[in-house]
């Protein structure tokens, strides 16, 4: 599927250990690279998380965004543009393709 929409940031958040009352005990939980499926480790200072809004026909903001995070490796080989588009034209395909508008 595409990446993360804002619903399933919210069930990712309580991934990882989580204690009997429901609390997230993790001090750091990795994000993968939309492109490549790498873990993108806590050094990679040349990685970047990206939040696309959705816009209506009128091109107001709906309020919902989809994330796509690049490590560091994607955007050192110049091919961040390229993923960055290849990822945003197969999102958009599977919305449209399950009747939702982005």
């Amino acid at each position: 599927s595409c990446s993360i929409s804002r619903k399933q940031t919210a069930a990712a958040m309580v991934a990882g250990q989580v204690n009997e009352s429901g609390v997230n005990v993790d001090l750091y939980i990795p994000r993968k690279c939309s492109a490549t499926n790498r873990l993108i480790h806590s050094k990679d200072k040349a990685s970047v998380q990206l939040n696309i809004g959705h816009v209506g026909a009128d091109g107001g903001y709906s309020g919902s965004y989809t994330t796509m995070a690049l490590c560091g490796f994607i955007r050192a080989q110049g091919e961040a543009d390229g993923a960055l588009d290849r990822l945003w034209v197969k999102c958009y395909e599977d919305a449209k393709r399950s009747g939702h508008e982005i």
